[in-house]
């Protein structure tokens, strides 16, 4: 028993010291922030599927969510949810539209400079470049088994609404396949992609909404 004790001790040491995080060194940021901006500037369109945690202090459980997303170069974005519920969210030009299980409407951002960074920082997100953005600090991490890069908003308003903003990279092709929000109060909602289909056909009726 005792041995066996022992061996599940180190196991859960190893597994411990292969996900631990560091901090990068400028060398490393650079090559990091030169592998990303390549991949996202040969990034035209991408289809994902995704799962949405969300995370409330107040619950023993998160709150989970899942459906697909769609993005077109420069700015179309598209997140359905399609379980348990369904609804979309369309990001298009200056309009935010709203699809709730049928019922449908538009919101105008153009007007709100909030809102417009907000679509801003969820396209740039989508396809991993967010590093020339002058509104966030950002510190970057490495683990054995992903690049992490953390944006702290300089903001006000911003920050009143997302404390940090972390990506999560795959090491070999520098995508993202994990974001977290996390909010003043500590609350976050985390998606993680899977199934992404890079430069596919996607036609604009998609962002119709």
């Amino acid at each position: 028993m005792r041995n066996y004790c022992l061996l599940l001790y180190f196991i859960f040491i190893g597994i411990a010291l292969q996900a631990q995080e560091t901090a990068m060194n400028a060398s490393e940021i650079a090559a990091f922030k030169e592998k990303v901006i390549a991949s996202a500037k040969t990034t035209k369109t991408i289809k994902t599927d995704f799962v949405q945690y969300k995370h409330l202090d107040f619950l023993s459980d998160d709150v989970k969510t899942s459906g697909n997303m769609v993005f077109k170069a420069p700015g179309l974005v598209k997140w359905e949810y399609t379980n348990p519920y369904q609804y979309s969210v369309v990001f298009k030009e200056d309009q935010l539209l709203i699809n709730d299980g049928g019922t449908k409407s538009k919101v105008d951002i153009g007007n709100s400079k909030l809102f417009k960074k907000l679509n801003q920082l969820i396209v740039n997100s989508v396809k991993g470049n967010m590093f020339s953005d002058a509104d966030f600090t950002v510190s970057f991490i490495k683990s054995s088994k992903y690049n992490k890069a953390v944006f702290i908003p300089k903001d006000k308003k911003i920050a009143s609404y997302i404390a940090s903003f972390e990506l999560l990279f795959n090491k070999d092709d520098a995508q993202v396949y994990e974001v977290k929000m996390i909010e003043p109060s500590q609350d976050f909602t985390r998606i993680v992609f899977s199934n992404r289909t890079l430069n596919g056909p996607v036609n604009d009726s998609v962002f119709n909404n």
